[in-house]
């Protein structure tokens, strides 16, 4: 077995280094707007447990005896859109598929006309020009033999 990394991760004969950055650069950009939906998803969980926690609220408002309070709350906040028309699943769909669905689109379609579709072609070499070879845990892939000690 080689101790290089495997086909997928090898750059397409004339494929220039500028062409392997600036792909890397659009996955790097990928990987942020991935962190960012995550960051989108943990805001919608966020305002379903404020608002179900909010309900409780107003039931243990009514059975301390403020009822107008409860009423004030329960009428204005409870199940209040958190943008116009919209609870925070809307926020989340409309970017699933809108900025987020052509985003990846994008990053999809230049890999697959620039390099055959081959992922982190940018990191794949950043790898092979760091890790140390022959060494127990920098084999290029997880199938590599181990070395002996």
């Amino acid at each position: 077995m080689s101790d290089g990394p495997d086909a997928r991760h090898v750059r397409p004969p004339d494929v220039s280094d500028a062409t392997v950055e600036a792909l890397g650069k659009l996955s790097e950009a990928l990987e942020t707007v991935e962190e960012a939906r995550g960051h989108l998803y943990a805001f919608h969980r966020r305002c379903g447990t404020a608002d179900l926690a909010l309900g409780e609220a107003v039931d243990l408002l009514r059975e301390a005896g403020h009822d107008a309070i409860a009423d004030a709350v329960e009428t204005d906040l409870v199940g209040r859109n958190i943008l116009e028309g919209r609870w925070s699943f809307q926020v989340v769909e409309e970017y699933d598929a809108g900025y987020y669905a052509a985003f990846k689109d994008h990053e999809r379609s230049a890999r697959d006309e620039l390099v055959g579709g081959r992922p982190h072609l940018f990191e794949a070499e950043m790898k092979e020009d760091r890790r140390t070879y022959g060494r127990r845990h920098h084999e290029a892939t997880p199938g590599d033999p181990t070395p002996p000690s």
